[in-house]
């Protein structure tokens, strides 16, 4: 286990048996690679428009404090406009189903799924609790209510 790893539990279902534990690729990976375990030889086929649940084949137990963002993997985006329809998509701690990814198709050709592509990468990231306090008035700033765009989109 690299230096400063925490450690989290993970089981396969049948379906997901054979393939890799998502691992970083990388020493200074950020996101693990998350593979469609679909039965072999049965791929999907994601048409224009359309958008499915992808199952990864395992559960785990990510420790209390942490949770673990889905995202989409740039190369799908760019290439053929597949992408994580609920980007990040978030796994919370005491979360035991299926890790699966919710896909969708912005491109203009079907997407072959096959079993072990890869289709989305998971980022572990801590989770600060928060305990909102009601107040009669807010602190001010210089940006006060203004809302989208409302500090500028030029640069320089």
């Amino acid at each position: 286990m690299p230096d400063g790893a925490i450690r989290i539990d993970l089981t396969f279902f049948a379906h997901g048996e054979e393939l890799p534990a998502p691992v970083q690729q990388s020493s200074g990976a950020a996101g693990m690679d998350l593979l469609a375990a679909l039965p072999a030889g049965e791929d999907l086929l994601l048409a224009p428009g359309q958008f499915l649940a992808v199952p990864c084949g395992f559960a785990m137990a990510l420790p209390e404090g942490y949770e673990a963002q889905v995202r989409p993997r740039s190369g799908l985006a760019l290439k053929h406009g597949v992408t994580v329809l609920n980007a990040p998509g978030t796994i919370d701690a005491d979360y035991r189903g299926e890790v699966r990814v919710i896909l969708i198709n912005h491109g203009q050709k079907p997407f072959p799924i096959s079993r072990g592509d890869r289709i989305a990468q998971m980022v572990i990231a801590p989770v600060q609790a928060a305990a909102f306090r009601v107040v009669d008035l807010l602190d001010g700033t210089e940006r006060g209510a203004g809302g989208f765009g409302s500090t500028g989109t030029r640069h320089g």
